[in-house]
């Protein structure tokens, strides 16, 4: 029987690969040309040709919309690929402020059907386009994640297909439900080399009825340091403080408040008091254009620091850049010290790896290169750094997919 055939499991397209899967969304070749491509309709229909191409030893990556398909390192094979925009349904619970959704479906059109409800999943996305299942598969949060949290913390339960086609589930709609080990942790931020996330559960907030975005220019380093004192100092309670510092131009902060139409002007006065420096700062209702969205081309890498040294560590990495003849815009949670450093397409391998090699030389930081193009995976630039407990993540690794067959090669160390 020819392989097509034995992969073919009720409630599941499949087709033969084509040069075009090898693409991401935006066009670009990520990987290798899967032989197979399978489009289960519903977890069931997952699970089994999950099983299929485990007792067959395919290797298998999953894939929504293609927007994260070029973070990490390209799978070293490829026999079939799950494509997860199938498993596209919302089941929202408004009483309980929950919402459980497939992985496959549009983060837009979550956000949406939240939104009509007054309702919202407190999670900027870093890509416009995602689904829910590859942010979940890429782990990475937006701004407001300084007051509720990163993204896994927002997940209370999750359905994973193991790579031998077992349905696993953790948590629940509730909650509070703490039954079982917390398995969605594990999996968010894996690159799919664990599992497929076949649906998730989160917690949800109400949308506030009101918003202000206080936006200040950054007119030193020192002075920088000085306004984020001041402003940990207050009681404003902001939901982000955002830092943007261009290339070759001045740094920006912009700290989103959010809460009742009363209450703001006096938690803005407060803020503006804090930020006060060569210019006044500027108070808008809106966010800024791109809130929180990653640039979609070039290398992206991912800065963490202290919080207190955020702003001098996004001046450093500039400086860096700047002296190897790469223009860096560095963006990200200032109170978090989490910061994404953008290096515009066609920034030469050396440079990235300068940029690499600099940050991670810093006491407490690291840097982790989520996305390379092309000519930086040709020239093996460690795109990880020093991984603490990897050991322990091979570990987990041989005990979720012992043939190795999820991803191969797409996470750190290999796994």
């Amino acid at each position: 029987m020819a392989l097509a055939e034995e992969l073919v499991v009720e409630g599941c397209d499949l087709r033969a690969g084509t040069a075009e899967d090898a693409l991401d969304g935006g066009g670009r070749r990520v990987g290798p040309v899967p032989a197979h491509v399978a489009r289960p309709a519903d977890t069931e229909s997952l699970a089994r040709v999950m099983a299929a191409a485990a007792e067959r030893g395919l290797t298998v990556v999953a894939r929504g919309r293609g927007t994260a398909a070029d973070w990490g390192a390209p799978p070293s094979t490829l026999d079939l690929l799950v494509d997860t925009t199938g498993l596209s349904w919302i089941d929202h619970i408004a009483g309980d402020l929950v919402v459980e959704v497939g992985a496959g479906t549009p983060m837009r059109e979550l956000a949406a059907v939240l939104a009509a409800a007054g309702q919202r999943l407190s999670h900027d996305p870093v890509r416009a386009d995602a689904t829910v299942g590859g942010l979940l598969a890429t782990g990475m949060s937006g701004p407001r994640r300084l007051l509720t949290g990163a993204l896994r913390d927002l997940v209370i339960g999750m359905t994973i297909v193991r790579a031998d086609g077992v349905v696993a589930r953790s948590g629940g709609r509730v909650v509070k439900n703490v039954a079982g080990y917390d398995l969605a942790k594990l999996h968010t931020g894996a690159l799919g080399t664990l599992g497929v996330i076949a649906s998730a559960a989160f917690r949800l907030h109400p949308l506030p009825p009101a918003l202000r975005v206080v936006t200040a220019r950054v007119p030193s380093l020192d002075h920088g340091r000085r306004m984020l004192a001041a402003l940990r100092a207050r009681t404003a309670v902001p939901s982000a403080v955002e830092l943007d510092w261009p290339a070759n131009e001045p740094a920006h902060l912009h700290v989103v408040l959010e809460g009742t139409p009363d209450g703001l002007p006096a938690r803005a006065d407060d803020v503006c008091a804090a930020l006060r420096g060569g210019t006044a700062p500027e108070v808008g209702e809106e966010l800024p254009p791109g809130w929180g969205v990653l640039p979609e081309r070039g290398t992206l890498a991912f800065v963490t620091c202290p919080p207190a040294d955020a702003l001098p560590v996004a001046a450093w990495v500039c400086e860096v850049a700047r002296a190897v003849g790469a223009d860096v815009r560095v963006r990200g949670s200032a109170a978090d010290g989490a910061l994404y450093a953008a290096f515009p397409p066609g920034t030469g391998a050396a440079a990235v790896a300068e940029v690499a090699a600099g940050v991670r030389s810093r006491p407490d930081c690291s840097l982790r290169v989520l996305r390379a193009e092309p000519a930086v995976h040709e020239a093996g630039v460690d795109l990880w750094g020093e991984v603490p407990g990897l050991p322990l993540m091979r570990a987990i690794k041989d005990s979720f997919d012992p043939g190795h067959r999820l991803a191969p090669g797409r996470f750190a160390g290999g796994i």
